[in-house]
């Protein structure tokens, strides 16, 4: 899965190129709505006690379906880089750009809050304050949904926010979002609005990060990929972290971290602002010659 979203954020990327505005937003937001699904499904099926293997058996058999029936209209060259670029080789390595290491920390932040409502907002809310299991998974939905919301409206902001300026607001909604989360006590509305503002901040950091690594300089794709390693870092090494410090002083004080960590990306978000100049990278996105089966 992780080397398939990168190749899906590498041609998301190059689609935005072509048309000139951001498209990841969107993409990414297909990601959340498959999440909300499956939330649901998840707690439908906890509730009818469906076995584990019989409710992973159809969501296997589903997604299978799903893959084939997309999978023709995939273009197989796009976000493809060219031998060489206008001002050098291909070789010449993108993580000598500062700009792009400053954009990859804002990724890793915004994809490290993201990872931590995955892992970890059914138990905080369970074991950090008290509500029942069936509550804490419902609060984890409404989660997913606000970040499908987040993303699926993305575009249309982008469209009329700088990019930079609607990276700082987001990390700041999602940073206010954590800290009533981690600080507030026994108040079901305001925790209720507090996942829908965490949700809502960490929806568009992830993509529109992508979106600003891909224009950041010449070769793209090789920017975007290392963008999406960085995120996918973030998702597998955060949030065993956070259980580790979370068993020794608890994981609402532990989700601090997060806190800390979001709050950072706030000032390192001026680093996505387009850079003046950059050059234009030769693309191929023309889908390679189909061999009919009577060949």
């Amino acid at each position: 899965m992780g080397g398939g979203e990168v190749g899906l954020n590498v041609a998301g990327a190059e689609i935005e190129r072509q048309r000139g505005k951001d498209f990841l937003p969107t993409l990414h937001g297909c990601f959340s709505l498959g999440t909300t699904v499956g939330a649901g499904a998840g707690i439908a099926c906890t509730a009818m006690q469906v076995p584990v293997s019989v409710h992973l058996g159809v969501a296997a058999a589903v997604a299978a379906v799903m893959l084939l029936a997309a999978a023709p209209g995939v273009v197989v060259n796009i976000g493809r880089q060219t031998a060489a670029t206008p001002t050098g080789p291909r070789s010449q390595s993108v993580l000598r750009d500062p700009k792009l290491l400053v954009i990859g920390a804002v990724v890793l932040a915004m994809a490290f809050a993201e990872g931590t409502a995955n892992d970890w907002l059914p138990l905080v809310m369970v074991d950090g304050h008290g509500f029942d299991p069936a509550s804490g998974s419902a609060m984890y939905a409404l989660f997913a949904v606000a970040m499908t919301v987040g993303r699926f409206t993305g575009g249309w902001l982008s469209a009329k926010i700088a990019r930079s300026v609607l990276l700082a607001a987001s990390a700041m909604l999602g940073a206010v979002g954590l800290a009533l989360v981690i600080f507030v006590d026994g108040s079901p509305a305001v925790l209720l609005g507090a996942i829908v503002l965490w949700g809502l901040g960490a929806s568009l950091g992830f993509p529109l990060a992508l979106s600003a690594a891909g224009a950041s300089g010449e070769n793209s794709a090789a920017r975007v990929s290392f963008a999406s390693i960085v995120g996918y870092m973030a998702f597998l090494v955060g949030p065993p972290l956070l259980g580790v410090l979370g068993e020794e002083v608890g994981l609402r004080n532990a989700m601090i971290v997060v806190l800390v960590v979001v709050g950072a990306a706030i000032f390192a978000a001026p680093a996505t602002r387009p850079r003046q100049n950059a050059p234009v990278v030769a693309v191929s996105a023309v889908p390679e010659p189909r061999v009919s089966s009577d060949a």
